[in-house]
């Protein structure tokens, strides 16, 4: 069975990364959606989608469309998710999933109301470096975890700089754009979910006034492990990592937390230094993999809304705490 796409928004990750990604797992774009009727029509010709439309009405209601990619800014997801599930689409969402839980939770039950299959576009889960720290972990080989450490700051090309630094009703800032990320990441490799958080952030002048352009924090998980993490838009020349170390060895990540499927994990132990296996598959063909199998109705997507509502849960304490100075307690509920 071919799964037919409607990209709702014309852009950047769609064109660099999803589009190959959907392709290459034996699905195939009919549609995209832009609010702007000539960049709609330009994308579609630049990458051989035959149909642009210009209101999501149009896209959802198309027979031609089984599921939905979601690339827009983050205050659009919630209707435009409710608005395909109600259609009888299955949802790929960007993260975050919303800029409030309400709304990411009123989208979970859309899909669930519809049948339909509701994911997060997580990617760095699967990367296989995460996945090789985890097995490693899920083996014992650095006995109980105790802290981690993300270095997750990067420069934030001229082109996706835009609505990123001067749009806080959009979600402008590092924290629900990079941070949500480290979050789900975290939860994935350690097995355990966040507790609470408490954080600084950095306005360095990137961003208008009031937007952060950088973040540095800790988050408590579950038995106790504490995890550091530094998210930037400013650094040029910074290196990504995701460290974890436990009572008997430490993993080091190095260059990991990227699109690209790169880098390298170091198991330290009593056994001594050694490099994981990796490989080079991409980490979107192996999210749509899974997307696939899952509207197939054969196992779950790599991120699923759940995840999304943690990330994004997350993201906001991060904020909060951030504006508040205190330690602030994750909670998933309304």
């Amino acid at each position: 069975m071919t799964i037919r796409w409607g990209l709702i928004g014309a852009s950047t990750i769609a064109r660099e990364w999803v589009i190959g990604a959907i392709r290459a797992t034996g699905g195939d774009i009919a549609s995209v959606m832009s609010s702007n009727a000539e960049r709609g029509q330009s994308y579609a010709k630049e990458n051989g989608i035959p149909k642009h439309v210009s209101d999501v009405a149009a896209l959802v209601n198309d027979p031609a469309v089984d599921a939905v990619y979601i690339s827009t800014t983050n205050e659009l997801h919630c209707d435009q998710a409710i608005a395909a599930a109600r259609a009888g689409k299955h949802v790929l969402c960007e993260k975050p999933l919303a800029m409030s839980l309400r709304d990411a939770h009123a989208m979970a039950k859309a899909a669930n109301d519809a049948g339909v299959v509701l994911a997060t576009n997580h990617h760095l889960r699967n990367a296989s470096t995460h996945i090789a720290m985890r097995d490693a972990i899920a083996a014992g080989k650095i006995g109980k975890p105790l802290a981690a450490r993300v270095f997750h700051a990067v420069y934030l090309p001229a082109h996706l700089q835009g609505w990123r630094l001067d749009k806080p009703e959009a979600g402008a800032g590092v924290i629900l754009d990079i941070t949500v990320h480290d979050t789900d990441t975290l939860r994935f490799v350690l097995g355990r979910d966040p507790v609470e958080v408490v954080a600084f952030s950095q306005a360095a002048g990137m961003g208008k006034p009031g937007v952060e352009d950088g973040v540095m924090g800790v988050m408590r998980f579950e038995d106790g492990i504490l995890a550091q993490f530094h998210d930037a838009f400013t650094t040029k020349y910074a290196e990504t990592g995701f460290e974890v170390h436990g009572t008997e060895g430490s993993l080091i990540g190095r260059n990991v937390m990227t699109q690209r499927p790169v880098g390298t994990v170091t198991l330290k132990n009593a056994d001594g230094e050694q490099q994981l296996p990796t490989n080079a598959i991409s980490l979107y063909e192996t999210a749509l993999k899974a997307f696939h199998a899952a509207v197939a109705g054969k196992g779950r997507p790599s991120a699923t809304v759940e995840d999304g509502i943690w990330s994004l849960a997350t993201g906001l304490a991060v904020v909060e705490a951030a504006r508040s100075g205190a330690v602030v307690k994750i909670k998933t509920g309304l």
